[in-house]
């Protein structure tokens, strides 16, 4: 069945857009009618991403663009070739680019708990920031920034004690920046993921997906779709009076 054309004439950005959760929402979002800047640090990847988003039919344009969001002057000369290549700000944002290290308490580098806090919060927190200053300067009164965290910065999960703390961080950001922001009309929500079929689960022994599936209630590890649905619902009208809110994407598991 065909998507609504909830968001037909808006523009989104996707960051890590050039696979996983980031594709998925990319080619949701196109699917609904927007027009989609894809993101990521691989060049091949994101452009792979916009070859797969809908045709533009409609007269909507896609767009590939590298940039590192973890600093602030990558992310403000995307901004600059997002809004020079559209001719506007977008109204949308789904902040998707993120990494891991995982590696027990004990023996957790102190480089490898900065990097991924550098990337994950820090890089959540530099797009939320600009994507707000260019629509605020734009006198925009709609926006609707989506940042992905994860079930395990509210539960925790073993092996993942940078990870944790950086989703943790990438939630409590959103829902200060909801507070914020909501004089402006821009709404700023957080979805949580726990266990998705992508390419970052690929690294984990079949074994233990297979345990992880049977810890789940609906049975199954998620598809980056699941998350889809829901970024998109949140990009769309339909969430006119949802802020400051946390969606947990997971099939009921409690990690």
């Amino acid at each position: 069945m065909a998507a609504p054309l909830r968001l037909l004439g808006r523009l989104a950005v996707v960051t890590g857009g050039g696979s996983g959760i980031g594709r998925a929402v990319a080619q949701r979002l196109a699917r609904e009618g927007a027009a989609v800047a894809v993101v990521d640090l691989n060049d091949s990847a994101a452009n792979e991403t916009v070859q797969t988003l809908s045709s533009d039919q409609l007269g909507h344009e896609h767009a590939a663009f590298v940039a590192d969001v973890s600093a602030s002057e990558n992310v403000e000369r995307l901004m600059n070739q997002i809004q020079s290549r559209f001719s506007r700000p977008p109204c949308i944002s789904v902040n998707s680019a993120g990494v891991t290290m995982d590696e027990f308490l004990l023996r957790q580098t102190e480089e490898a708990f900065d990097l991924v806090l550098k990337v994950n919060l820090k890089g959540t927190f530099l797009i939320t920031q600009a994507v707000a200053r260019a629509l605020v300067a734009s006198g925009t009164t709609r926006g609707s920034i989506i940042n992905i965290g994860s079930i395990v910065g509210k539960v925790g999960n073993v092996g993942q004690t940078n990870y944790a703390a950086s989703k943790a961080g990438v939630e409590a950001l959103t829902k200060t920046a909801a507070k914020e922001l909501a004089r402006y009309g821009i709404r700023c929500n957080t979805v949580l993921p726990g266990f998705i079929d992508t390419p970052m689960t690929e690294k984990v022994p079949q074994k233990v997906l297979d345990k992880f599936a049977g810890m789940i209630p609906l049975g199954r590890l998620g598809n980056p779709s699941d998350v889809a649905d829901v970024c998109a619902f949140l990009a769309s009208d339909d969430s006119g009076y949802i802020t400051g809110a946390s969606i947990e994407v997971t099939g009921g598991v409690f990690l």
